[in-house]
């Protein structure tokens, strides 16, 4: 696989976020809600699509446990199956549950639920008091030391330097701009504002292709490489390869977020994949 330059990324790729935003998920539904999800129930609603932002995750999460307070019989494969036939994302999680339930119960579970509540509470659990702060410009809701502070670095000091000795290195990631900054200078990788695209930077996110296309455009390629940790990841690749016709996309995925092993295989080989690696520090060989 050759290509021209190499897009990656962050959470599941650069590092480790299983004790952080999935983390964060879980928790913020069980501080408003007194109930919640184990965190392995998180990845079928990543698998079912349009969840590249977790404070939607959450939201989609507040709604199952709330309808399933309400008699919601369905259990999480059920459930998310049915959001990736509903359109995928958080608009899917509302549509299934007035499916199952109606529209008075549906109206009634939105009535309880608080996204801003949400936001509120995923953001001083992730950030801890003092980021929340710099970040979120306000008081948070509660102090919190910040699980931002528990995501190993996956990449290495060797893999970073044979990718950008060797590519234009480029970022596309659903985190804010402030939260992918603190992200990259963990990992050591510099890679400049006019190769990144943040949630802060398209309206669309994955698996739209406009920003993948975007930054095969800015740097000039005619074969690119994106490296996920999602089934979104590898379908923004894919959608990117049928809507540019200058330019060849690889989808590869990564087995350091939230699929593993040969179930995880599959699903990206389904979705469309390139090539599957164990972590992206397997990169550089995959594309000598």
């Amino acid at each position: 696989m050759r290509v021209d330059a190499v897009v990656l990324d962050v959470d599941g790729v650069l590092v480790d976020v299983a004790d952080s935003y999935r983390r964060a998920v879980v928790e913020s539904v069980e501080r408003l809600y007194g109930d919640t999800l184990p965190r392995e129930d998180l990845q079928p609603f990543k698998d079912a699509g349009g969840f590249n932002n977790d404070w939607e995750l959450s939201d989609a999460v507040a709604l199952y446990v709330l309808a399933r307070d309400r008699g919601l019989a369905a259990d999480i494969e059920t459930f998310t199956d049915a959001i990736a036939a509903n359109g995928t994302g958080l608009s899917g999680a509302r549509a299934t549950i007035r499916d199952a339930l109606g529209d008075d119960a549906a109206e009634t579970i939105e009535t309880e639920w608080d996204p801003d509540a949400l936001r509120e509470t995923f953001q001083a659990l992730y950030l801890g008091g003092e980021l929340y702060r710099d970040i979120e410009g306000g008081e948070p809701p509660f102090e919190a030391p910040g699980f931002i502070h528990d995501e190993p670095v996956i990449l290495t000091e060797s893999t970073a330097e044979a990718l950008t000795e060797r590519y234009p290195v480029c970022v596309l990631t659903g985190r804010p701009a402030a939260e992918a900054d603190i992200a990259l200078d963990r990992v050591g990788l510099d890679v400049a504002d006019d190769r990144r695209f943040t949630m802060d930077d398209w309206e669309e996110g994955k698996p739209h292709p406009r920003a993948l296309v975007t930054l095969a455009e800015r740097t000039d390629a005619d074969a690119v490489a994106f490296v996920g940790d999602t089934l979104d990841d590898v379908r923004t690749a894919v959608n990117a390869d049928r809507e540019d016709d200058a330019t060849t996309y690889y989808g590869i995925g990564v087995l350091t977020g939230g699929l593993t092993g040969d179930d995880g295989r599959a699903k990206y080989a389904d979705a469309g994949a390139s090539a599957v690696v164990e972590s992206v520090n397997d990169l550089p060989e995959l594309l000598e």
